[in-house]
């Protein structure tokens, strides 16, 4: 068997890994020097940035004419009802539909397909409200 040898063959001489390490020593330096010109405002308390906002908002408010201002929100509730659900199914079976089979709350209300071939249901004379 081949000996093998423990430690790594240099690719380069003591010389050229010197200047190297100098090199990435001097571009670690630079970094440093300039973090705090380009990331500075990093080091700036949290309070201190607040305190700025708070200031801001001190402005006085413009009265705005009547055709411009804001509407109060009206709440949703008087436009749309929500209607209790009926208890859960106690079976996934149940589980499927189990809302729309519920006349109130059916999903498709006076659904009808349009097409602008004509409907299949026209062709073969069914009525177009679904009987139950």
């Amino acid at each position: 068997m081949a000996h093998r040898r423990t430690h790594p063959a240099p690719s380069c001489n003591f010389v050229a890994r010197d200047n190297c390490w100098k090199k990435y020593i001097e571009s670690e330096l630079e970094a440093a020097r300039r973090w705090s010109h380009k990331w500075g405002f990093l080091k700036t308390p949290a309070e201190e940035l607040i305190e700025d906002e708070k200031k801001e908002n001190t402005k006085p408010k413009i009265q705005f004419p009547e055709h411009l201002q804001v509407r109060p929100v009206t709440p949703v509730e008087k436009y749309i009802k929500v209607i209790p659900s009926p208890p859960v199914p106690k079976t996934t079976q149940g589980f499927i539909g189990w809302r729309s089979a519920v006349p109130g709350l059916e999903l498709e209300c006076g659904f009808q397909i349009q097409s602008c071939k004509g409907t299949f249901s026209k062709d073969l004379k069914w009525p177009c409200e679904p009987s139950d």
